[in-house]
């Protein structure tokens, strides 16, 4: 049974859940801002939420507190990793869901009565995104300045009609050959069991990652007549340390 001794004024409940919907509104603002999926409303709920189940177990007794935070943070792990994908070899989500729970924390210290370490906390989360974003670009810069040169193959393929074969063949190699950074190394065809339809296939080799490069040399096919379909993919990496 509820030990009324325990529960707090209602204009405490009222002022830490209010405290805790406007840290989580100052976090959502700069999320929208940038157009992440974790935006405004969900830093504002999880802030909130976070805060209304912290003073539940406050009511409760001091028993409860930590058992019911502990449960905040694994709950917010779960709702963090729905906003993690995966895309090949990328990984998007992770500052989101690093987001969700550092409102989480707030929430929670905001609900404690906590209240300059939850806007202390607040602010440093905005400020990280807002000064942290420039400094991690300008490393990601510096990086990929100083990378290592990646010998790196490609394969393109075209399959288009019959009659238009040699000529694209030749295009392939006026396009490899006037590009002194690329080299040719095999060129090949095939009908694949279709006498009407001709499969070409280029493989490519390049000193560094040329992926634009070789974006743009399937875009010129593209555009030629009788061609049914165009694409690449890299087909291997060494690199040059």
């Amino acid at each position: 049974m509820l030990n009324l001794s325990n529960v707090l004024p209602i204009q405490v409940f009222a002022t830490r859940l209010l405290l805790a919907a406007i840290l989580g509104i100052a976090i959502g603002v700069e999320r929208q801002w940038r157009q992440k999926s974790a935006g405004l409303r969900t830093n504002t709920l999880v802030a909130l939420g976070s805060a209304a189940f912290i003073l539940l177990s406050v009511d409760l007794g001091v028993d409860a507190t930590g058992r019911v935070a502990s449960y905040i943070i694994s709950g917010i792990g779960f709702l963090g990793a729905g906003v993690i994908m995966k895309d090949g070899m990328n990984v998007q989500g992770l500052n989101t869901a690093a987001t969700i729970w550092c409102s989480a924390a707030v929430g929670s210290l905001a609900g404690l009565g906590l209240i300059p370490e939850a806007t202390i906390v607040a602010s440093i989360v905005i400020l990280a995104h807002l000064l942290l974003r420039p400094l991690g670009w300008k490393l990601s810069k510096q990086s990929f300045l100083h990378m290592p040169q990646e010998q790196t193959d490609y394969q393109l393929t075209i399959k288009c009609k019959q009659e238009v074969e040699n000529h694209l063949r030749v295009l392939m190699i006026q396009y490899v050959g006037n590009d002194n950074s690329l080299l040719l190394r095999s060129l090949s065809s095939s009908d694949n069991g279709n006498p009407s339809l001709a499969i070409i296939t280029a493989e490519i080799r390049s000193e560094s990652l040329q992926d634009n490069l070789m974006e743009r040399i399937a875009g010129r096919f593209t555009i030629e007549q009788h061609v049914v379909k165009v694409s690449w993919m890299v087909a291997g990496q060494q690199t040059d340390i």
